[in-house]
């Protein structure tokens, strides 16, 4: 990938020709700012006064803007971004107002003022839509949910919180559904395409929730599927290092219903358009 590189502010010909006047030597160097030295994560969350987790949802929302990726692959943030955060009005509360998360259904329900049933309705149905999740002990999801969304839903559809359930919801219960798992795939590749522009990483990240012998499908080459592998998001903040539940979480990254993968296959199917496309125009294959 290209790395963009920073160029050396100059120095105005009339201020240094009045230090000469003066006999002092002026060496353009000195009055050339220094460049930024990108900080790392932990550094920008100390930096910010959020904790890793916190952080790490403020990156992922978008709401704290990672420096352009070096080709080491390693993500850093510069003080300018850092600067930009601190002065927006209310930091660090209104930002911490908006990265608070709650886990699980009686958290949640909590936060609604309803009872947990009416939550779970209300979360299976695809009316809440999960930020993250993480595994318990005894290997089952637990889904996390913005704090200020689910009060922004309560807000705006009252309704929903009390009475019975509308025929939609009542019709998905007695199926069984559950789309907790897919809104949040749907949220999950959203952000992340929403942070890149290259057609080549942009089609990584809906080729990384597909079943692989859609992408083989879709991607018969081996070297643009080799492409494709080296640029494929990392699991999400939280993801299990442990086997059993790595297993368990694993699943969550794929999608299942056969409307879904038909929706994710389409939109790989477009995004390698554009991403052959460039590669035609510029000779390389992969981002540039």
């Amino acid at each position: 990938m290209k790395v963009d590189m920073l160029e050396r502010a100059s120095v105005g010909g009339d201020a240094s020709a009045g230090v000469a006047d003066r006999g002092v030597r002026l060496d353009p160097r000195a009055e050339a700012p220094p460049p930024q030295t990108p900080l790392s994560g932990i550094r920008a969350a100390e930096e910010l006064g959020l904790s890793r987790s916190e952080f790490a949802r403020a990156v992922q929302l978008g709401l704290v803007r990672p420096a352009p990726r070096a080709a080491s692959g390693t993500v850093r943030f510069t003080r300018d971004e850092l600067d930009r955060v601190k002065a927006e009005e209310g930091f660090p509360q209104a930002l911490r107002t908006r990265i608070e998360t709650v886990a699980g259904t009686d958290a949640g329900a909590r936060v609604l003022e309803v009872g947990p049933s009416r939550f779970t309705r209300l979360a299976r149905c695809g009316h809440l839509t999960p930020v993250g999740y993480r595994i318990n002990r005894y290997r089952a999801v637990v889904w996390l949910y913005l704090a200020a969304e689910l009060r922004e839903f309560a807000a705006r559809e009252p309704g929903m919180l009390a009475g019975a359930a509308p025929p939609p919801d009542r019709e998905l219960m007695a199926a069984g559904a559950d789309l907790r798992p897919r809104r949040w795939r749907g949220r999950h590749v959203g952000l992340l395409l929403r942070g890149t522009a290259d057609p080549w990483e942009r089609a990584a990240v809906l080729a990384s929730v597909l079943p692989e012998e859609e992408v083989r499908a879709a991607v018969p080459d081996p070297a643009e599927r080799i492409v494709l592998a080296a640029l494929a998001p990392p699991p999400p903040y939280g993801h299990p290092q442990v086997p059993a539940a790595a297993a368990v979480a694993g699943r969550l990254l794929r999608a299942e219903p056969p409307e879904e993968v038909h929706w994710y296959r389409a939109s790989l199917d477009f995004a390698l358009t554009g991403a052959r496309d460039q590669s035609n125009s510029t000779g390389e294959r992969g981002p540039t």
